[in-house]
């Protein structure tokens, strides 16, 4: 029980820690990091019982890759363009650091139970990081959209996060509309995933993402669509008529996506056309420098080729993973996504179609990595560990949840064989069959 607490306080407190976290006096090192050694430690000295059941995850290459592409981009950054050494260290740390937790968690050494616990509260923690988006929300007033008045959650101090913020809701979010579907004979987990749906909706609506918006509907489509056809079609048929019904503020920033010149042409909004011109910048960074910039750089040179956006983020993990690290670095990138991609299919065609549990869980995984891919194109909170932590959390322990629910399938089958093993070894060895004839005959109970 104590080791499930301590598994249970970086699920907690990694999204919160704009709330939770106060300074260590140590460079570099944050109390997340503290979490994290004293975690690992506790798991090294427990013991046979927690080490992982696989030796080797379904992501574990894509990760070492990852994380191989990081280290010489900060290598390159060193090379060509030397800042301060101890922030660029602290940089390329945070972005291997929270990445770790897929490790830690896949050898979190808990029974079935333990586990589904596990995965139930990074839930919960999500679905209260959506009830402050909410209370922001209301607090600004679901009204005319303002840019200033959007809500960014545990993510951030002001409206600058709404967007990171409003991924995080969207990743989730497949999980609560997932277990709301398949979970048919189990009432209570079944409103209390409506429910988590219901927070997880109006939280994005809150935040004015419109990537978050495109995200949710996507993810909530794709499910629909896999438990029943005919279910989504009606569903799609009501939603129509019922986008009548949102708070104008969310219809008005959906709208502002296109606007109207002074001659009356359609153009796109400032920030949509920003991220175009940022884009295209970066295409020209990479071509002049193939092996990438640097990590931490892109800052430092979108400047040279984009003026007016000069000290700007990528807006795009893809483009700022080209510039940065080069095409060694996206495709670590997207090679690591189709990994978590195949590993969540592969939990999906593990579990019998009787096993509701399972197979709510495998699906909405299997759309929360769609989300978290969908949720980088027009952002790139893939690093940032508020967003991502929870999400690296969920891979280990969604593992070691399928890895468990495999062996318990194979127990049966191997109990079964042991009958016909018996009656070959006392074939073998017919002095010890006539000893204990009941042991080894073939049709003993």
């Amino acid at each position: 029980m104590w080791m499930r607490m301590l598994l249970a306080v970086p699920i907690l407190f990694i999204p919160n820690m704009i709330h939770l976290s106060f300074e260590t006096g140590i460079p570099g090192l944050n109390i997340a990091n503290i979490l994290f050694l004293l975690l690992v430690t506790a798991l090294m000295m427990g013991g046979r019982k927690y080490r992982p059941l696989q030796p080797t995850g379904p992501i574990t290459h894509a990760l070492l890759l990852l994380f191989l592409a990081l280290v010489v981009g900060f290598v390159i950054a060193q090379a060509t363009r030397p800042m301060s050494f101890m922030d660029d260290f602290t940089y390329i740390k945070n972005l291997i650091f929270y990445p770790l937790l897929y490790f830690v968690y896949r050898r979190c050494g808990q029974d079935l139970k333990g586990t589904r616990q596990l995965i139930i509260f990074v839930m919960v923690v999500a679905a209260v990081a959506g009830l402050e988006a909410i209370r922001e929300g209301l607090d600004y007033g679901f009204g005319n959209y303002s840019e200033s008045r959007r809500a960014s959650g545990p993510f951030g101090v002001d409206y600058s996060s709404a967007n990171r913020a409003g991924v995080f809701y969207a990743m989730f979010m497949p999980m609560f509309v997932a277990m709301a579907l398949f979970f048919r004979k189990q009432k209570f987990w079944r409103l209390a995933a409506i429910g988590g749906v219901g927070i997880m909706a109006v939280a994005i609506m809150a935040t004015y993402s419109r990537q978050s918006y495109l995200i949710a509907l996507v993810g909530v489509t794709l499910l629909l669509v896999r438990r029943n056809v005919l279910l989504a079609a009606l569903i799609g048929l009501m939603v129509v008529p019922a986008v009548s019904l949102l708070p104008e503020s969310v219809t008005q920033r959906v709208a502002e996506t296109e606007q109207q010149d002074a001659v009356g042409a359609q153009e796109l909004d400032v920030s949509t056309a920003s991220r175009f011109d940022i884009w295209t910048g970066a295409v020209q960074m990479w071509s002049q420098h193939p092996l990438g910039v640097g990590v931490n750089r892109f800052k430092q040179y979108i400047g040279d080729y984009v003026p007016r956006y000069a000290g700007y983020d990528a807006h795009s993990i893809y483009f700022l993973m080209l510039a940065e690290c080069g095409p060694i670095g996206l495709f670590a990138l997207f090679y690591l996504l189709w990994r978590l991609l195949r590993m969540g299919i592969g939990f999906a065609r593990s579990v019998p179609a009787s096993d509701a549990e399972g197979k709510a869980l495998s699906l909405g995984f299997v759309l929360v990595v769609i989300s978290t891919a969908l949720g980088n194109v027009y952002g790139s909170p893939f690093f940032e560990g508020a967003v991502m932590a929870n999400f690296w959390a969920l891979c280990g322990l969604m593992e070691h949840y399928f890895s468990l629910k495999k062996q318990a399938a194979a127990a049966p089958s191997a109990s079964q064989a042991a009958p016909a093993d018996a009656a070959a070894l006392g074939a073998r060895f017919p002095l010890a069959a006539r000893i204990a004839p009941g042991r080894y005959r073939a049709d003993r109970p």
